[in-house]
């Protein structure tokens, strides 16, 4: 079967109209109806009903759409392989993330690595948001998964799902037994943060959101690591404002409560070094926006 066949059906199977997939193809309209009815009788399977107000998908087709999808996306991974196999490519990879990205997307995102490039080694360590941005300027981490970026030369950066703000407390707090919290019922409340030297937008976001609604923190302990954080609470130095990423530790002891006011949202950020290891690099962030596309 010509590939390009499989273009044409999922132009037409988007658009719904033989024209604007024409259009959207570069091409003319007869010679689009002809390479469909052509792979009609190829498939000995009817993929459209169509006549002069409209063209619907069969249901046959629509099966065929989702497995012409993987097809031409298994090929353009298959491509890509070969042409780093090509290359030669062999290295490594040093990426870095911040304590509440050790799961969701970033897992994903490096096992599907690992099965497709094993001959890449992933130098993998934990840092702040501020090391991180750091680390990329001087060139020492080529990949960072991060809480802020800024507008900087040879450093690119896509936004991954932001995520909102939960209140973590000991669980034998008073206001444990809620299942929602108001910011004003912390007002109170002895706090546990992270050096705002050490990730200071994400700090100020948190603060933010407090002092909008008359909260003022009493930060009694600092720490930098937000499991860290949670295991403070659990001994009941204080109360946090964490991302809601951070419910995943589900340590004993704690409860994570979202709040009744809409908390504002918490970017999450990949951000990489555009003038080195670009072909590693390529392959890992297109594997980021397969899992989390835009």
């Amino acid at each position: 079967m010509d590939i390009r066949k499989l273009h044409y059906f999922i132009a037409v199977a988007e658009e719904l109209h033989f024209h604007r997939a024409a259009e959207k193809l570069n091409m003319t309209q007869p010679p689009l109806s002809q390479q469909i009815q052509a792979l009609e009788q190829e498939l000995g399977v009817k993929l459209f009903e169509r006549n002069k107000r409209q063209v619907r998908i069969t249901p046959a087709g629509s099966i065929f759409l989702e497995e012409a999808k993987m097809i031409l996306s298994q090929l353009e991974r298959s491509i890509k392989t070969v042409q780093l196999a090509s290359q030669g490519i062999i290295g490594h990879l040093n990426i870095a993330f911040i304590g509440s990205a050790e799961g969701g997307i970033m897992v994903d995102v490096l096992k599907i690595f690992r099965e497709r490039f094993p001959q890449i080694q992933l130098n993998l360590r934990e840092m702040t948001s501020a090391q991180q941005w750091q680390a990329l300027h001087d060139g020492t981490l080529h990949i960072g998964f991060l809480r802020f970026i800024e507008p900087a030369k040879d450093i690119n950066h896509y936004s991954l799902n932001n995520e909102t703000l939960v209140a973590v407390l000991p669980d034998q707090h008073p206001l444990a037994k809620l299942p929602t919290l108001s910011v004003s019922s912390l007002h109170s409340e002895p706090f546990i943060f992270f050096p705002r030297h050490l990730g200071l937008p994400f700090h100020d976001l948190i603060m933010g959101f407090c002092a909008e609604h008359g909260v003022y923190p009493n930060v009694v302990q600092e720490a930098i690591q937000m499991y860290t954080i949670v295991n403070l609470v659990a001994a009941n130095l204080g109360v946090s404002i964490v991302p809601s990423s951070v419910s995943v530790f589900q340590r004993s002891g704690v409860v994570f409560r979202p709040f009744e006011e809409t908390a504002p949202p918490v970017p999450f950020y990949a951000a990489w070094r555009t003038d080195t290891n670009q072909a590693i690099i390529s392959a890992f962030v297109e594997i980021l926006k397969e899992k989390n596309p835009s």
